[in-house]
């Protein structure tokens, strides 16, 4: 299957230059995972999307339009991919956008990702990026289009490594190039905090909710490297490949138990199979 894509409401391949998602990567957007026709935590990425317009003020206005759009190219797919894109609009030379100004909507459909199985059951090796995030809070959580932070780190490796770690220009760990980032320690389960940078990803807020509901005491805290010393688990996660367990990080950190990150894939299998909980609305 090739990718499909819709501009404004019109199936096209063809976007105006002077487009500023393209001049200045001044957008958001959404990745969707699509199973059996729907689309999962529909709703959690809405909202995510709806505060990135308005952290950018960007005056997006054709939810509706947009929502059957992806409706209708879920049901297509069945299974697979969406990613939604929200522009600025097509706008002159020069950083000033112009008030009110229409946005551009995007919407492709793609096959889905393809990862090797074990991924998940026997877990991942990670590498430690070189590459250091930079600290902008009003961009913090969100999910705009300016990744080339994630460009430059995803370049330093081949395919050794399931996955990067970044860091921020404090040495804080945030995340993972395409995943947020997890700990198991004493019982507890830690995730950076993203006051600073990095993306509130989906599934971390779905994995937050799980893990509180069975009990599991969950923290946002300031992690550095050496909270890896005392970790027993780490795995990482994100809305298309779900939970991967991690196994070795950069052969500086090893870890051998995996019995609270089985028991959030088994929580969150058993989510996907019941339908009004994975595909909210």
């Amino acid at each position: 299957m090739s990718a499909s894509h819709w501009i404004n409401g019109v199936s096209s391949n063809e976007l105006d230059p002077a487009e500023r998602a393209l001049q200045y990567g001044d957008g958001v957007f959404e990745t969707l995972c699509v199973r059996h026709g729907s689309v999962a935590y529909l709703h959690r990425h809405w909202q995510r999307l709806r505060a990135g317009c308005e952290r950018l003020q960007l005056h997006f206005a054709e939810w509706d339009g947009l929502t059957a759009e992806v409706h209708r190219l879920a049901s297509e797919l069945d299974d697979g991919v969406i990613k939604v894109i929200v522009g600025r609009g097509a706008g002159g030379r020069g950083y000033r956008y112009a008030a009110n100004a229409p946005c551009t909507r995007i919407v492709s459909a793609h096959p889905p990702a393809q990862w090797p199985a074990e991924h998940a059951s026997v877990g991942v090796r990670l590498r430690l990026c070189r590459l250091r995030l930079g600290v902008q809070p009003a961009l913090a959580g969100i999910k705009h289009l300016n990744r080339l932070e994630q460009v430059l780190a995803r370049a330093e490796w081949e395919n050794e490594y399931a996955e990067g770690l970044l860091l921020d220009c404090h040495e804080q760990l945030i995340e993972g190039t395409m995943s947020n980032l997890f700990i198991v320690r004493d019982g507890q389960l830690l995730t950076p905090r993203l006051d600073d940078c990095g993306v509130a990803g989906i599934l971390r807020s779905v994995l937050i909710d799980i893990a509180r509901e069975q009990g599991v005491e969950v923290r946002r805290s300031r992690l550095e490297l050496p909270d890896f010393e005392s970790a027993q688990e780490v795995f990482v996660c994100n809305s298309v490949v779900g939970i991967w367990p991690v196994r070795e990080i950069d052969g500086r950190y090893r870890f051998a138990s995996r019995k609270v990150t089985q028991n959030l894939q088994q929580a969150l299998a058993r989510r996907q199979e019941t339908e009004g909980i994975w595909y909210e609305e």
